[in-house]
């Protein structure tokens, strides 16, 4: 079975079994390599505390998950939601309202008890329009190929450095997404860029996204709608997600210059 981001890791262990996974290995499997050779980003401890208050959205945010329910995500039903976070389960989730430009803030933990390797730990990730990802992965001492770590653009581009908390810590995510735009014959007039901050350290500055990120191809694009959902990824391990919300259309005002 060729294993593609469009059927996940959730549904390949659903499929298949984890241990049967686990015989076939990462080998038998078509997944794309870049070629590029990574320097491996230093570590900077963040400021601040995991255990600090909540951030509380802005007035003009729209609120994904406050803490009570996944009411806004298709598949939210079919996770599970425990002391004001959820907890990834059976499934990827996406939300019901569709976003281009904005700008999301989430937070995460990965499991406290350290189980599997690389990509076996807390991995998960945030996907933009279903298709552009910021990986989510306990990056704490777990080396990985660097453009799959926590705060990278997956299989495109490796965080800055990596602000990673200790596993089972609560960490965050502020992100700025510019969708790409289309013409009219489905050509790319403009490409996607990512702002990332993790645990508040800029791991990415207005990176240009070469396409989707897939796991088993190279990046391109192809024509889509304006706006899409922001999907979660069920990729078997148990990740908790809290506080997340968006606000839409955080593009620059453009003036009318005097005349």
């Amino acid at each position: 079975m060729k294993f593609n981001q469009t059927i996940g890791w959730g549904l390949a262990v659903g499929l298949l079994g984890s241990s049967a996974l686990a015989a076939i290995g990462w080998s038998r499997l078509d997944e794309y390599k870049s070629g590029v050779i990574w320097p491996e980003p230093p570590m900077v401890t963040p400021g601040g505390s995991s255990d600090s208050a909540l951030r509380l959205p802005p007035a003009d945010a729209i609120v994904l998950f406050d803490g009570t329910n996944l009411d806004a995500w298709v598949g939210g039903d079919r996770w599970e939601i425990k002391d004001g976070y959820a907890i990834t389960r059976q499934t990827d989730i996406f939300t019901k309202q569709g976003f281009g430009d904005c700008q999301l803030h989430i937070e995460f933990a990965t499991p406290e008890k350290i189980e599997g390797e690389g990509q076996g730990r807390g991995n998960s990730g945030v996907y933009f329009m279903d298709q552009y990802e910021v990986q989510v992965l306990d990056s704490w001492n777990n080396p990985t190929y660097f453009d799959g770590q926590a705060g990278s653009v997956y299989k495109q581009s490796p965080p800055i450095v990596n602000a990673s908390r200790e596993p089972g810590q609560w960490q965050e995510y502020d992100i700025v997404f510019t969708a790409p735009r289309f013409r009219e014959d489905g050509s790319l007039k403009s490409p996607a860029y990512l702002t990332v901050f993790h645990n508040g350290v800029l791991v990415q500055n207005h990176f240009e996204l070469t396409g989707k990120t897939l796991w088993d191809a190279a990046p391109f694009y192809a024509s889509h709608p304006e706006k899409m959902p922001i999907k979660l990824q069920f990729h078997g391990n148990e990740t908790r997600f809290r506080n997340i919300w968006v606000r839409e259309n955080v593009h620059n005002m453009v003036g009318t210059a005097p005349q």
